[in-house]
């Protein structure tokens, strides 16, 4: 009886579309009617008598503050955007899910560590909220194991220029760094912490200190991304990462400092061709999309 009683309830509140709420978070957004209206494809005409029924006739609430061309949500109009991108999310995964039930099963990814923190977050976040019955398995290893691996269905690997393999991510340069409070730079042999010998980023950087003719110890040697930020931030070394990867309260170093420029390193995306499949594809585009952040 309980049940019943509550779904009488709920049918007697009035419904709004979702096409309404996808209006009013465009606006939220945007701020203005006007560009809320390019953006789903409605006139600012359509868009006012949208919003007008919205507040008049279904909430009998004010949600806009307007200001000539410009609109500020009201706080009853901050309740209802939170709700609204809600409702929205779950409309979207909905359909995802019901509409495309062969998207479902397990896809294998390598990756190395440096890239985990930095990228995949985001590009997980976003693959669910599309793909919720996907399975991912992440696997953590160096470009040069990765590549060594048949299992993977992606691997996103770390190369040098003219030994390019797969599809271009994101191109970056490998730069000297040290944490702000303190000068490791400046001792007469350089501490080092890096990723390990079979690195080629490793490689790359000894080999341009000896080129500069810089004394240099591999003083921490780890495949952890975080092991190599921990070493750094309490100043017990310096290290080479990619720019993208180094925190806002270290710094980087350079010619300044008697140290040889790096060079620029290719991201890529390589596809195992012998499993190909709807779903690999699908998180292939999302991580092509998620390294252009």
């Amino acid at each position: 009886m309980k049940y019943i009683s509550e779904i009488d309830e709920l049918s007697s509140y009035p419904s709004i579309d979702t096409d309404v709420l996808r209006t009013f978070v465009a606006i939220a957004d945007q701020g203005g009617f006007t560009k809320a209206g390019e953006l789903v494809n409605r006139t600012q005409s359509a868009v006012s008598m949208q919003m007008k029924r919205l507040e008049e006739d279904v909430l009998k609430r004010q949600l806009f503050e307007r200001d000539g061309r410009q609109v500020r949500l009201t706080a009853e109009g901050q309740v209802l955007l939170g709700y609204a991108r809600r409702i929205l999310k779950l409309h979207s995964e909905v359909f995802n899910t019901l509409r495309e039930p062969h998207m479902v099963g397990l896809v294998r990814i390598g990756v190395p560590d440096d890239y985990v923190m930095r990228f995949l977050p985001g590009i997980l976040s976003r693959f669910a909220q599309f793909y919720p019955l996907i399975q991912i398995e992440v696997n953590c290893e160096s470009s040069t194991q990765l590549l060594q691996r048949q299992d993977l269905d992606l691997t996103i690997v770390t190369r040098k220029p003219g030994n390019e393999l797969g599809q271009l991510l994101r191109q970056e340069r490998l730069v000297w760094a040290e944490a702000q409070c303190f000068a490791v730079h400046e001792q007469a042999t350089l501490p080092l912490a890096m990723s390990g010998t079979d690195c080629f980023c490793t490689e790359w950087a000894c080999n341009a200190l000896d080129a500069r003719d810089r004394n240099y110890r591999l003083a921490y040697n780890s495949p952890s991304l975080a092991a190599i930020m921990a070493v750094v931030s309490a100043g017990l070394a310096m290290t080479a990462l990619l720019e993208s990867l180094i925190p806002q309260d270290w710094r980087i170093l350079g010619e300044a400092e008697n140290l040889p420029q790096l060079p620029m390193l290719n991201i890529m995306l390589v596809r195992n061709l012998n499993k190909p499949s709807p779903i690999t594809e699908c998180l292939a585009e999302h991580i092509v999309e998620g390294f252009k952040l």
